[in-house]
């Protein structure tokens, strides 16, 4: 049943990118142009965003307490970042149709060519693109499932906290904070803050997983293009005793053009990122020292610590994916020209030679990911990342002490 599921997301039209836009259109992102849906899916988007406000609101309500606060504040932080994502991905919907239209137009150009070399190096990175989505879609999964099953499990596991909320002393645990007009410690608000919590948690894992596995599987298309254009390099006068002049200039600019494009297509998708990335670095930094002080806190339960855990787990792969991948495409980018030197240039014409001299200075041009003006998304920078929430954990523990 899940093979066949998996294989129903498959699309010819989108070679690479159907699972990740079946996702980004279930959860009202990529949205048709024209119809009722796009207003429903974006009434979607502005209750998240009135939500997200609640929970600033709950925030300053319990600043006083510091481990609801900071709970609060984790959990606020991701889901700001949520709807930021949905938000721009709706606001630039044109530019991410761009990029996404072009990168399945170019592919199944090259894979209508049946060149061997070509169709190999595609399905290699395609078939990574699926093992990275759909692990990244398991952690979510399970990431939400933990968040709205944890408070559930804590409560059923410990005795003492049943009586206290017999006795009127503590109120019945909540999967999230957040405000609402109503009383929302018994009866039946309680159950409907339950069930607004169930569905937000659902709607939030969902932009993520679809929204962060759609860019990193284009992160890959750059990464696996930049590759098969050292290879096309490589073979620019390959078995070709007898070419001429005009076919082996069609070649080079072949190569030239096909840089271009790549260049052209990754600093759209920089911009459409970028912004995203500098609120999530900046966010992450914060919720990873949090998570990090809720874990060491006194009076924090078993439960509770296997909760912040996981929690803190997918942060970091989530860094991760976008760091590890974004460095891929700089590192391929750096080794393009490599192709052309490796090719057999030194056997062609002067004319010739001047061409593919040219091609060498295009290719050296470096294409990189940016969080923001600040920082390049690369492995250097996923263990600053780190290293500088740790001293934030290290600096307010000290201070507390």
């Amino acid at each position: 049943m899940l093979r066949r599921f998996v294989s129903s997301l498959e699309h010819e039209d989108n070679p690479l990118l159907s699972p990740t836009l079946w996702g980004l259109q279930k959860w009202g992102m990529w949205q048709p142009k024209n119809g009722p849906s796009p207003k429903i899916s974006n009434a979607i988007h502005f209750a998240a965003i009135l939500f997200v406000i609640s929970q600033y609101v709950e925030l300053w309500l319990i600043r006083s307490d510091l481990n609801l606060a900071l709970r609060n504040l984790s959990v606020t932080m991701l889901s700001t970042v949520c709807v930021f994502k949905a938000s721009t991905f709706v606001a630039w919907q044109k530019y991410w149709r761009n990029v996404i239209e072009n990168v399945s137009k170019l592919e199944k150009r090259q894979l209508s060519k049946k060149d061997k070399m070509t169709n190999t190096i595609i399905d290699e990175y395609t078939k990574y693109s699926r093992r990275v989505t759909y692990f990244y879609w398991t952690l979510v999964t399970a990431t939400v499932l933990t968040v709205i099953v944890a408070p559930l499990v804590g409560f059923l596991s410990s005795a003492e906290t049943r009586q206290r909320i017999r006795n009127g002393y503590d109120s019945y645990p909540e999967i999230m904070s957040s405000w609402v007009p109503f009383d929302r410690s018994r009866g039946l608000g309680y159950w409907v803050s339950v069930l607004e919590h169930i569905l937000i948690c659902f709607y939030g894992g969902g932009i993520v997983a679809t929204y962060d596995s759609n860019a990193v599987v284009l992160m890959t298309f750059f990464a696996g293009q930049l590759k098969l254009l050292s290879v096309n390099c490589s073979r620019l006068f390959e078995g070709e005793e007898e070419i001429t002049y005009e076919e082996e200039i069609k070649k080079i600019r072949e190569c030239h053009y096909h840089h271009l494009l790549l260049i052209k297509y990754s600093k759209i998708l920089n911009g459409l990122l970028s912004p995203v990335m500098f609120l999530y670095v900046i966010i992450c930094s914060l919720m990873i020292c949090a998570s990090a002080i809720q874990i060491t806190t006194d009076g924090t339960t078993t439960m509770q610590r296997i909760w912040i855990a996981e929690y803190l787990l997918a942060l970091i792969a989530q860094l991760f994916l976008y760091c590890w991948h974004s460095n891929e495409v700089l590192v391929m980018s750096n080794e393009v020209d490599e192709g052309v030197y490796s090719s057999a240039w030194w056997s062609r014409s002067i004319r010739v030679r001047r061409c593919v001299l040219l091609l060498a200075g295009q290719l050296r041009r470096s294409v990189v990911f940016t969080a923001g003006p600040f920082t390049t998304l690369t492995l250097p920078t996923f263990l600053a990342i780190l290293k500088g929430s740790y001293s934030y954990y290290t600096l307010l523990s000290n201070k507390e002490d």
